[in-house]
C-alpha cells in the first residue's frame, strides 16, 4: 500500500514540476522511516511459546502494538534486572533484533525489514539461563550472551541475515563466586557485574572476552557492607567510563574511569529520591543518565558530564501509574529519541499486567522535570513479566 501511494505521488508531482517530484521522494522517505521506527519487547513468556512484541512509534512518542514475532522457544518470565534480554543492530551487516529465550537456552535474530525470525542458536551444552535469564550485548562483529545459571559468556559471530554462529564460552565468576549479572559492550570493551557485588572488565580485541585482571568490589558495596551492589552497567561512547546502577535502599549510581584499560575505584552518587536503581541508561548525547528507581516505581534523570565522568542531581518523576495494582517493578530503559538528551525514556513494567511506561524529560532553568505521558503505560499483553525492551533504530553507541 505504501509503495503504491508513493508511486502515485511521484506521478502527480512530475506532471506539475520537477521540484514536486523531489518533494514526493522526500515525503515517501520520511513516511518509510516512520514505518520502521519501533519499540521492541522481549515478552519472555514461559508458556505459551515466547516472542518479541513490536510497537510503532507516533510523532508524539506514543506506542501502538503492531505485531508479535514468535521466536519459537520459551522464556522464564523474570530474572536479573541487569541482564537485558534484547539487543538491536543497525549497520552494514543488517538491521536486526536479537532476543534470548531463557528456558530454551538460545538466541534468536529477527530481520527488521521482514519481521521474520531465524532459527535459535545455542551456546555450549552446559550454558544455562533457566533461573535468571540470558543477557545480551554486542558490537559490530560479535554478540555476547551472559548465561546467568552457568555463569558463562557465550561469544557468537553475527551474520548479515541476522543469524548467529556460536564461537566459544568463557567461564566467569565474582570475587565471592557470584554469577554474572549485568553486561555492557563498547567497541572492544566488555564490563560485567556479578551477584556478589564485584565487577570486572574484559578485552574483546580477539572476539572472546579476555579479563583485564581488574576484578573488584565497588565502593558502595564496601561502604555499605554488602547492602548495595552493582546490577546494571552502561559505558560511555568513548569507552572512558563505566556507569553502574546499584540495587540499594536508595538511588545509588557508581562511576569507574577505565581510560587506563582497567576499572578504577568507583565514585558514588547517592540520592533519597527513589528505592533501588537497578537499571541505568545514558542519553544519546551522554548529558543525562536515566535511572529506573526499580522498586519505588519512578524514573530519575541525573546530569552527567562525560568529560570528567561526574554525576550531579537532576529530577525524579512521580510514581508511574499502576504500581502495585498492575505491576511491581521497573526494568530496562530505552530513549524516546535517538538524538540529544533522548527526550525521556520508555521503561519496562514488570507484573501480571506488564507494559511499557513513557516518561518525558524537559529542561527548565538549569534543572529538569520528568512527567509520565498521556496514555502511558502501553500494555504488553504477551508478557507475564516484562523486563527487557529496546528501540529501532538503536542508540548510536
Amino acid at each position: 500500500m505504501l509503495k503504491q501511494e508513493c508511486t502515485i505521488a511521484r506521478r502527480v508531482f512530475t506532471r506539475l514540476f520537477a521540484t514536486g517530484f523531489l518533494f514526493a521522494i522526500l515525503l515517501c522517505s520520511i513516511v518509510s522511516y516512520g514505518q520502521s521506527h519501533y519499540v521492541v519487547a522481549n515478552d519472555d513468556s514461559p508458556f505459551p511459546a515466547t516472542g518479541v512484541s513490536f510497537y510503532t512509534v507516533a510523532a508524539n512518542g506514543s506506542l501502538k502494538f503492531l505485531q508479535r514475532v514468535s521466536t519459537g522457544g520459551f522464556g522464564i518470565g523474570g530474572g536479573y534486572f541487569g541482564a537485558n534480554r534484547i539487543t538491536v543492530r543497525s549497520n552494514s551487516k543488517g538491521e536486526c533484533v536479537y532476543a534470548s529465550e531463557g528456558s530454551t537456552g538460545d538466541i534468536v535474530g529477527i530481520d527488521i525489514t521482514t519481521l521474520t525470525a531465524t532459527a535459535g542458536t545455542r551456546g555450549s551444552s552446559t550454558d544455562g539461563g533457566t533461573s535468571n535469564g540470558i543477557g545480551l550485548a554486542m558490537n559490530d562483529t560479535y554478540l555476547y550472551a551472559s548465561f546467568t545459571d552457568s555463569s558463562t559468556i557465550g561469544t557468537f559471530r553475527v551474520h548479515p541475515n541476522c543469524s548467529l554462529t556460536f564461537v566459544n564460552d568463557t567461564a566467569v565468576s565474582g570475587l565471592a563466586q557470584g554469577t554474572v549479572n549485568g553486561m555492557a559492550v563498547r567497541k572492544h570493551l566488555l564490563v560485567l557485574t556479578y551477584t556478589d557485588g564485584s565487577v570486572e572488565s574484559f578485552d574483546l580485541t580477539s572476539g572472546p572476552p579476555v579479563s583485564h585482571g581488574d576484578k573488584q568490589y565497588t565502593t558502595a558495596f564496601n561502604t555499605s557492607h554488602g547492602a548495595s551492589y552493582a546490577n546494571s552497567v552502561d559505558i560511555t561512547s568513548d569507552a572512558q567510563y563505566a556507569i553502574f546502577g546499584d540495587t540499594a535502599t536508595s538511588v545509588m549510581v557508581e562511576v569507574s574511569k577505565i581510560s587506563s584499560g582497567t576499572l578504577t575505584k568507583t565514585r558514588v552518587f547517592q540520592s533519597a529520591a527513589g528505592i533501588n536503581s537497578s537499571n541505568v541508561l545514558l542519553s544519546p548525547d551522554e548529558s543525562i543518565l536515566y535511572v529506573a528507581d526499580t522498586q519505588g516505581g519512578s524514573v530519575s534523570a541525573l546530569f552527567f558530564n562525560k568529560e570528567i565522568g561526574r554525576v550531579t542531581p537532576g529530577c525524579t518523576s512521580a510514581t508511574l501509574r499502576g504500581l502495585s495494582r498492575k505491576w511491581s517493578y521497573l526494568g530496562a530503559l530505552a530513549p524516546l529519541n535517538e538524538s540529544g538528551h533522548g527526550g525521556g525514556v520508555y521503561v519496562a513494567e514488570f507484573g501480571s499486567a506488564s507494559g511499557i511506561g513513557m516518561v518525558k524529560l524537559a529542561l527548565v532553568d538549569g534543572g529538569c522535570t520528568l512527567t509520565e505521558a498521556n496514555g502511558s503505560p502501553f500494555p504488553d499483553l504477551n508478557s507475564p513479566g516484562l523486563l527487557s525492551i529496546g528501540t529501532f533504530p538503536p542508540r548510536s553507541f
